[in-house]
């Protein structure tokens, strides 16, 4: 017989009688709250009101005989409770989510928006393929392509204000999942009319990176081979990097392939291949790895690392 016919311990046998005393809508919003650290974030994505999620926090926190949160800054932090209960209050509203709301397959006709958050330089790169690929399956999608934030993705994929972003790989977290898109060649542009190791080398360079400071992926591997070059200037885009490079005949620019096929190249710039053997750039698709079996989330990440295969 099934182990349903066979509960038979204090632990395992279920009280129907206290149940009539708990408002089990109550724990989504602790779920919320706990992972937002924001009751009004909370009530975004719950769809109610910030009111009535203050509200229904007192509720809880009546029935459960705990603050459960403390504000500190801006933020609710959870008590020794939300901690200890947080796990087992997940795993139930999974479990009464997977029997509710059975997983059907996902089809292009169900998808209705698309948000992905990506640098400026690789969203030519990327972002045109896919809203012409979706836009093919279903023309009632509506996309949003977002500026990327390193510090805030996984705020913003936990609060499902992005599905997906796309950044070079990189292990930004354990709850991130990721797969390769795009394996790209750096190349070396220069009004030079040949292109070495040593005369990579001795050349001013233009080095491109949206951080403030920072050492850049082309220097990790020249410190590698005890080599570095001079960078005579940082600049936030390569298109920015190319109009410079047309006025520089001593100065070199390195970039990755695909991101040069996109932009205007002055008739007096050279293309050459990377004198050095400089790491492929991968660019990857990452997503919320707690949605590895999503329907939706499966399908998009499907259909979008198909695209780029």
């Amino acid at each position: 017989m099934h182990n349903i016919h066979n509960i038979d311990t204090p632990m395992q046998t279920l009280d129907l009688g206290q149940f009539h005393g708990i408002d089990i809508n109550l724990y989504p919003l602790f779920i919320a709250i706990f992972e937002q650290q924001s009751i009004s974030k909370a009530a975004h994505l719950l769809c109610i009101s910030q009111s009535a999620a203050s509200h229904a926090l007192q509720r809880l926190r009546s029935h459960l005989k705990d603050e459960l949160f403390l504000r500190s800054g801006h933020k609710m932090r959870p008590t020794a409770l939300s901690e200890q209960v947080y796990p087992s209050i997940k795993i139930a509203l999974l479990q009464i989510q997977s029997i509710s709301f059975p997983q059907k397959q996902f089809t292009s006709n169900m998808l209705h928006n698309l948000k992905i958050a990506v640098h400026d330089e690789v969203e030519p790169v990327i972002f045109p393929k896919i809203v012409e690929h979706f836009q093919q399956l279903n023309n009632q999608v509506q996309f949003a392509s977002i500026k990327l934030n390193r510090k805030n993705v996984l705020a913003e994929l936990n609060a499902q204000q992005i599905d997906f972003f796309i950044d070079v790989e990189h292990n930004f977290s354990e709850k991130i999942a990721s797969q390769t898109l795009v394996q790209d060649q750096f190349v070396v542009c220069s009004q030079q009319a040949f292109m070495d190791k040593d005369h990579y080398l001795q050349l001013q360079h233009i080095g491109v990176s949206s951080r403030r400071s920072g050492i850049l992926i082309e220097d990790i591997y020249l410190k590698h081979e005890h080599s570095s070059r001079q960078i005579f200037l940082r600049c936030q885009h390569y298109s920015t990097a190319l109009q410079i490079l047309a006025q520089q005949p001593d100065a070199v620019l390195t970039l990755p392939k695909h991101v040069l096929v996109h932009l205007k190249i002055a008739d007096n710039i050279n293309i050459f291949d990377a004198p050095f053997d400089f790491p492929a750039m991968n660019l990857n698709l990452f997503w919320l790895k707690s949605l590895d079996d999503n329907p939706r989330i499966s399908y998009l990440k499907q259909q979008i690392t198909a695209l780029f295969a």
